[in-house]
């Protein structure tokens, strides 16, 4: 991912709602949808999966209640 938004929620909504915010943002700065988004591993506890046409992906790197929005390569995707 070249170009990314980091996004903080410490809400209580489910995952899908804030994530839902984190791709409006995403689109009002950037101007195109986000089609995959980094969170920290506890939560995902099943794993990645899809979530509004979104993959979420967990990464030890992001903290919790953080967001890592952006754009990759559809190949990317799928490794």
């Amino acid at each position: 991912m070249d170009v990314g938004l980091l996004w903080h929620d410490s809400g209580t909504e489910d995952l899908a709602a804030k994530l839902a915010r984190a791709a409006k943002r995403y689109h009002d700065r950037f101007g195109d949808k986000p089609n995959v988004c980094y969170v920290n591993p506890s939560m995902l506890p099943d794993g990645d999966r899809r979530v509004n046409g979104i993959w979420v992906r967990s990464s030890p790197r992001v903290l919790q209640h953080h967001f890592w929005l952006g754009q990759e390569k559809i190949e990317q995707l799928a490794a």
